[in-house]
């Protein structure tokens, strides 16, 4: 297999998927997700680890800081981790790093639910969960780049946009599966036994349910792209880190403001907007978590739609229209509900589908950088843009909203333009 352009898949014409390439895309969305899972878990039960692993004579405010705090330090090792994870992805395989990935996020979850509290250990509690954070935020920063370029380097090339929806997809369904999980422990625990024990629950089963995940990928095979530049001595000669900052600066760009999209759709839309509607239209919380449950089901469905959209029409089509469907069904959703909040549900569940649109923006990074330093490329872009942006963003939406209510619906469409735009450039740089 080879192709005159660099910078495109292998192209097999006639070749449909099979049953190895659904098996790839299965057992790379299911490690994706119970790596998301495992990722997000801790928020669920923030209160509960606040209470445990921090010292009672503090303030409460000080507390939920510091516990916050703990959460965040996952997005600053997202880009250290994906670098190096990239960095022998390009140069030694990319399974070895796919396989490592999962291994790396399960171990620190699964140790997470072993931990000794403050009362037991003192301050070597919270050192120690923050150092299981920072594991875990590595992990998934080799992780979600990672996929993205295993799967699509894997499939033919006309198939590499329903992969990357596939996969995507399985990478929100590990946020669905946290708040089902968390939902199931809170209904079938009181607040005292899960302060005293059920908090554990659900990293002991996160962290061996990926301990399981990372035994089935050994039966993956490396990706016929990483094969043949083996077979051509085409693989980086120098660090792909270096030349990817070199030569394709104008991707990396691109890349990056496609990820700062990516983050308004993810952080506002599905993660944020429930607290948003609890304060501001007055929401109950059961209610806003059950509408949130369907809209980020919904958003699942939409990136293997969408991926597979971007596999016929293109990304850049894709990202175009699938962001102004976004900006504005995400600015009807609060106009609907402010009139009428029976209309919740099927006005959230419309814009968390159009969420989905997400999922054509790995197929476009896949194609903006050539496969001997695509895993770097996809990964720095990533990995930077999503931990500054994923860390300012909820700040950012939180002060604007004090002068203006619809702040949520005003940054989210102002980056979905952007990102439109972005996405109609980045076909260009190609």
């Amino acid at each position: 297999m080879s192709t005159s352009n660099p910078n495109r898949l292998p192209y097999v014409p006639h070749r449909t998927l099979s049953g190895s390439d659904h098996r790839t895309l299965v057992l790379a969305a299911l490690g994706g997700a119970l790596e998301f899972y495992d990722f997000v878990i801790y928020v669920f039960f923030a209160v509960a680890i606040g209470q445990l692993f921090f010292p009672q004579s503090i303030p409460d405010w000080l507390r939920q800081v510091q516990t916050f705090g703990i959460f965040a330090a996952g997005y600053i090792a997202r880009p250290l981790g994906g670098v190096i994870m990239a960095h022998f992805g390009d140069l030694i395989g990319r399974k070895r790093m796919f396989m490592f990935s999962v291994l790396l996020m399960s171990l620190p979850t699964l140790l997470i639910g072993l931990l000794p509290t403050y009362a037991s250990a003192g301050v070597v509690a919270p050192v120690l969960l923050l150092l299981c954070r920072l594991l875990q935020g590595a992990a998934v920063g080799g992780e979600v780049p990672g996929a993205w370029v295993f799967v699509s380097e894997h499939v033919p090339q006309r198939y590499v946009g329903y992969a990357c929806g596939m996969l995507t997809g399985g990478l929100t369904a590990g946020i669905l599966l946290g708040s089902l999980i968390a939902s199931a422990v809170s209904r079938h625990f009181t607040h005292a036994e899960i302060v005293a024990y059920a908090w554990r629950v659900p990293f002991l089963i996160g962290g061996l349910f990926g301990l399981l995940a990372a035994f089935l990928r050994r039966w993956l095979h490396e990706t016929p792209v990483f094969l043949e530049m083996q077979q051509r001595k085409a693989l980086a000669a120098e660090v792909p880190l270096k030349a990817v900052l070199r030569d394709h600066g104008r991707s990396v760009v691109l890349s990056m403001i496609l990820t700062c999209t990516l983050t308004a759709g993810i952080i506002v839309v599905i993660l944020m907007t429930p607290a948003l509607l609890q304060k501001r239209i007055h929401i109950q919380p059961a209610m806003s978590l059950q509408a949130n449950s369907v809209a980020t089901l919904c958003l699942t469905i939409g990136c293997v739609v969408a991926g597979t959209l971007a596999g016929k029409f293109g990304a850049a089509r894709t990202i175009f229209v699938g962001c102004l469907l976004l900006a504005g069904s995400y600015w009807l959703m609060w106009q609907r509900i402010g009139l009428d909040s029976s209309s919740l549900m099927p006005a959230y569940a419309v814009a968390g589908f159009f969420v989905g649109a997400v999922a054509a923006i790995p197929v476009a990074m896949v194609e903006a950088f050539p496969p001997a330093v695509r895993f770097s490329g996809i990964s720095f872009s990533y990995n930077v843009a999503y931990a500054v942006f994923g860390g300012l963003t909820p700040v950012a939406v939180s002060l604007m909203s004090q002068s203006n209510p619809a702040a949520p619906e005003l940054y989210v469409a102002v980056l979905c333009v952007v990102g439109a735009l972005g996405g109609l450039a980045l076909r260009k740089a190609r």
